[in-house]
């Protein structure tokens, strides 16, 4: 008589439960949250707000915001899921859990969960400062819009992150992400709207995923008319990291398991 077979859990419940234990992991070391959270709100304080003219300023107060909110969305991704799977490859549990018959649908899912309150997390210190010290106006269907933006930004990056996460060693994947993530906000127009740069460099930032990510979330928060290639270059974008992330995966479990 064969044995009965354990069933595994649900998978909506194994997702959830990799999400909590992400996101316990996450809090208990309060510093990684504050950090991650931080320097956006900082950037708008020190940057934004001392320039009387931007800061007063209802409709530029709002892309403003939007720019660091894509930034604060870019740098929890990527520090989250870039620098965070490096780390955990190098813990003997990592391995172990890759072992477990539930696979790896219900980890991915509690990782990218996981980035996505983190990124949501990041916009509360940006919105704060901006309600308090800025004219920064808009209407509540526009900021719900803005807000229902974080998720729909933090795929591409997401994707990029595990990219990192899986192809690269703890030390390395630091590194790439800081080398990754400050050139992509600055040429995307993150931190000075894009409409100051030079024309060569206008052209190069339309073709980066910053910037179609940041024309998006600008053109639903303010309502101002976004480039038409925006949104074709950050699918376009979310197809290469998908592709990416997908063989890190796959090259680091041939190399761990095979």
């Amino acid at each position: 008589m064969t044995p009965p077979v354990a069933a595994t859990r649900p998978w909506l419940r194994l997702a959830w439960l990799h999400t909590r234990f992400q996101v316990l992991e996450t809090v208990r070391v309060p510093i990684a949250l504050i950090g991650n959270m931080l320097f956006p709100g900082l950037a708008l304080l020190f940057f934004v707000v001392p320039q009387r003219a931007v800061a007063d300023d209802p409709l530029a107060s709002v892309g403003a915001v939007a720019q660091l909110g894509t930034f604060a969305v870019m740098s929890a991704c990527l520090f989250t899921l870039g620098a965070g799977v490096a780390e955990d490859r190098q813990l003997a549990f990592d391995p172990y859990v890759r072992t477990l018959p539930a696979g790896a649908g219900p980890r991915l899912a509690g990782r990218i969960a996981n980035a996505v309150l983190f990124c949501l997390l990041a916009q509360v210190p940006v919105v704060l400062i901006a309600v308090l010290l800025t004219s920064a106006s808009t209407s509540p269907g526009r900021a719900l819009g803005g807000l229902a933006m974080v998720p729909v930004v933090a795929v591409p990056f997401t994707l990029l992150g595990l990219a990192i996460g899986y192809a690269l060693s703890s030390k390395a994947a630091i590194a790439v992400v800081q080398a990754v993530l400050f050139p992509l906000a600055f040429a995307g127009g993150l931190f000075m709207p894009p409409e100051i740069f030079p024309r060569w460099l206008d052209l190069i930032s339309q073709g980066l995923p910053s910037r179609a990510a940041r024309d998006l979330v600008v053109q639903v928060t303010t309502g101002a008319e976004g480039s038409p290639a925006a949104l074709p270059v950050l699918l376009s974008w979310t197809a290469v990291f998908a592709v990416l992330a997908v063989g890190a995966y796959r090259r680091d479990e041939g190399r761990r398991f095979r």
